[in-house]
């Protein structure tokens, strides 16, 4: 009952446009907007529609949140799941917003037991409790360049993608059980070759920061997937074409 309750509620909303502020916010902030296909962009209303009406915001270090900041952090996240016909987010509950890059005082354990706080600037942060944490001057920067490979709210909604599997391993659920195999053995070649590139000081195409760990790896190439999909099909094509099967979605097709 609740399902179906569910269901109608998000086809009524669906069906809405957004307005024309909200419009123009949409166009003024996310000009990736402008790439997608007109059917892609009249599904990407209705689905910022539902995300708007399901999720909550909260301002933090004295951010007021506003429409503006709504509608362009909903757009982004909403673009990786055009594709998808399921449930989108599910695990997600709050998305936490905070005027500029933060500080975060990260555990670090030590051998003999002790743990020290250390102060870390953050840009945004995925927890698989159901919180996404971003700095807004960092969600504006990101969104306005779409082709330096670099997107906040693609990284760390792709960290939300990757945790409903069951873990944050860069293994996220993929739509056909066949994929998994190609997608372990692809993905691991990948990411170990990016460490021995880091590791050796030679350039790479994918941010270094990848090297983190699988999940970083696996939201560093969507961010590429998203604003360098030319490059990144060309350079890695067994990649290009795996991330295409999942987000179901060819931006190198429509990219400007």
């Amino acid at each position: 009952m609740v399902f179906g309750f569910q269901k109608r509620r998000r086809k009524r909303l669906a069906a809405t446009p957004l307005s024309a502020e909200q419009l123009a916010v949409l166009r003024r902030n996310v000009p990736y907007y402008e790439l997608l296909p007109v059917e892609a962009r009249y599904k990407l209303q209705g689905l910022i529609q539902i995300f708007l009406a399901e999720k909550r915001f909260e301002g933090c270090g004295g951010l007021e949140i506003t429409d503006e900041i709504r509608i362009t952090i909903a757009a982004l996240a909403c673009i990786l799941v055009l594709g998808h016909d399921t449930d989108f987010y599910p695990k997600l509950r709050s998305i936490i917003v905070y005027p500029h890059a933060y500080v975060d005082n990260t555990p670090d354990p030590q051998p003999d037991g002790t743990v020290y706080e250390e102060p870390e600037d953050r840009l945004g942060e995925s927890w698989e409790e159901g919180y996404v944490v971003l700095s807004w001057d960092d969600v504006l920067r990101g969104a306005a360049d779409i082709s330096d490979g670099e997107n906040i709210v693609w990284h760390e909604f792709a960290h939300q993608l990757d945790s409903e599997s069951g873990t944050t391993e860069g293994d996220p659920v993929l739509p056909e059980r066949s994929m998994y195999e190609t997608w372990a053995r692809v993905f691991r070649r990948e990411f170990e070759a990016l460490i021995e590139s880091v590791e050796r000081g030679r350039p790479s195409f994918f941010d270094p920061y990848g090297v983190t760990s699988p999940a970083d790896f696996f939201a560093v190439v969507t961010e590429c997937f998203f604003e360098r999909p030319r490059v990144l099909r060309v350079r890695h094509p067994e990649l290009y074409e795996l991330m295409k099967l999942y987000f179901r979605q060819d931006p190198a097709g429509f990219e400007g």
